[in-house]
């Protein structure tokens, strides 16, 4: 989630008429009835539940083509880490061919959107900020030229997918960009410019706009409109107005939809799974918006994703299906359910199989056993059964991360990555990038590009190589962050994940350097071959223990 203000409200005042599309659907399908209210998941895959994404800005990550770095005559006049500094797909899939995200054991790439943004800028209060972080969104039926072009994201596609790492688009259908002088306003039959939002209930939340000048996209009305004419005078101009008109009329004749403002949006995403194989989304915003609109997504998209793997089977990753995780702000370890004060509403009964998890970031503060057991008790047989969570540490909009000051970084990745449930690693946790960057304001500050020259450092260097340790681990053991949790000795720190009779994992903590003696309980038995993926030695387990002679006071035992 991206909070701005802009201009004042009296420019949200002028409105133009309208009609929209995107990039194309499949004609001669059977109609289909509109989604049901609900998409309820109840047992997420264990690959699901384990996951580890990495969460990467676009345009701050790598830089591989620098031609687009000022498209639209965008300048670097911003304010500090405010305007476009250049990253984009062909850095992204230089990093994936490179083994970058392979060596960390990364299963998913989130993105921020990459979809074409306001053109100029504007002033949300902390001075002149371009879109480069993708949540201001223009035309949702292409890239932005700073991010790529289609080409180089199909490119990026295939690129993972054949390392096996999975795209995960972030979605924004609660509101469109910022008005500027520059860029033409949406009409009023789709969005709204007020109230704002006050949190006091349910309304107060999702009928509302976030700031002042973050026009709030009508995701509730079933009432028709057309397209907005400076999108139908954009794709005249690009020569594909016929065929993106074409490929809506076909939409909404199969599904019956109305031609209401979220089924636009649900189609234009659902495009770009059905052409270019997406493996899911992660939901912007998702408690200021209906949650009836994601189960809708989720059918569509899901369909798509179907429809993409039979037409592709030598490119798709794995029988997987469509995944979507979402941003529901203050969600927790608690009740499965989000409690806007007057109605609590499930997001797990609308399409989600993962909600970030706000909690983490303050839990980890916690000692080890009773971080996991916590976690444990309620994914396994708790509030969360069947379900899963996205633990994370740091993020583009969390002010009050763990260890900001990145003092603590070695623990920080032992915590995240041993820890049941999924995870998501924001780039730069594994290099420690700086969170706090003079100069800038607000969330700002957490967003600098990538500090690849760090890894000439030997100190970077290991801290890489403990994250890309853990990360391989739990890659290779779905027990790790899927499994049920069980303490087996105090001091030193030893547990068991066991994930039925399929996985199960020996991890040691806090230990001594040199020769270790680990006691294997009940989890393997005499002549087990096991592999330690923190020090790399494979040994057997003898006498009902395994011996382990490195400098490490970590093992990671797996077989």
């Amino acid at each position: 989630m991206t909070l701005h203000k802009t201009l004042p409200l009296a420019l949200l005042l002028v409105f133009a008429s309208c009609t929209s599309s995107g990039p194309s659907e499949t004609p001669g399908v059977e109609p289909t009835p509109q989604a049901t209210a609900t998409q309820k998941v109840e047992n997420v895959s264990d690959f699901w539940k384990n996951a580890t994404v990495y969460f990467l800005l676009t345009d701050r990550f790598n830089n591989g083509n620098s031609a687009n770095d000022n498209s639209f005559d965008r300048k670097q006049d911003g304010a500090v880490l405010r305007s476009f500094e250049g990253g984009d797909l062909k850095g992204i899939t230089q990093k994936i061919n490179e083994g970058y995200f392979t060596d960390l054991g990364v299963d998913a790439i989130w993105m921020t959107p990459v979809i074409e943004q306001i053109k100029s800028h504007t002033d949300e209060g902390t001075g002149k900020t371009y879109a480069y972080h993708g949540y201001w969104g223009r035309d949702w039926t292409t890239l932005d030229p700073n991010f790529g072009t289609e080409a180089e994201f199909a490119e990026m596609m295939e690129a993972a997918h054949q390392k096996g790492i999975r795209i995960l688009l972030d979605v924004v259908i609660n509101h469109i960009g910022p008005v500027t002088p520059v860029d033409e306003v949406w009409p009023k039959n789709w969005i709204r410019t007020g109230p704002p939002c006050n949190y006091k209930g349910y309304t107060s939340t999702v009928d509302c706009t976030l700031v002042e000048n973050l026009p709030d996209i009508l995701t509730g009305s079933n009432e028709d409109v057309e397209l907005p004419k400076f999108l139908t005078d954009k794709w005249q101009a690009e020569g594909r107005l016929e065929a993106e008109t074409k490929s809506l009329d076909d939409f909404f004749a199969r599904t019956g939809y109305p031609r209401a403002p979220r089924f636009y949006f649900i189609k234009w995403f659902r495009d770009w799974v059905r052409k270019y194989g997406v493996d899911g989304f992660r939901i912007d915003t998702a408690k200021h918006t209906e949650a009836e609109i994601w189960a809708e997504l989720k059918k569509e998209c899901a369909e798509a994703f179907e429809e993409w793997k039979k037409e592709n089977p030598d490119k798709k990753v794995d029988d997987e299906s469509f995944y979507m995780m979402g941003e529901v702000y203050g969600f927790g370890m608690g009740s499965r359910a989000y409690d806007y004060g007057d109605r609590k509403v499930d997001f797990f009964d609308n399409g989600f199989e993962s909600l970030i998890n706000f909690s983490f970031k303050g839990d980890a503060n916690s000692d080890y056993e009773t971080l996991f057991s916590k976690y444990n008790e309620a994914l396994n047989g708790g509030q969360l059964d069947g379900i899963s969570v996205l633990n994370y540490i740091s993020s583009h909009d969390d002010g009050g991360p763990f260890d900001k000051e990145r003092k603590r970084t070695f623990e920080a990745g032992t915590k995240l990555m041993l820890c049941p449930g999924g995870v998501q690693v924001y780039y730069g946790d594994e290099t420690a990038r700086s969170l706090i960057i003079e100069g800038t304001n607000g969330d700002a500050t957490l967003r600098s590009f990538m500090n690849w020259k760090d890894l000439e450092n030997e100190d970077t260097q290991k801290l890489l190589a403990h994250w890309q340790k853990l990360g391989t681990f739990r890659q290779a053991n779905q027990a790790v962050g899927a499994g049920v949790h069980e303490q087996l000795q105090a001091k030193p720190y030893v547990f068991k994940r066991t994930l039925g009779d399929k996985n199960k994992v020996l991890v040691g903590l806090d230990m001594e350097s040199g020769v270790k003696s680990i006691p294997c309980f009940d989890v393997f038995p005499d002549g087990t071959k096991l592999r330690d993926y923190y020090s790399g030695q494979e040994v057997a387990v003898e006498g009902g223990k395994v011996e382990i002679d490195s400098e490490f006071g970590i093992v990671l035992l797996g077989e």
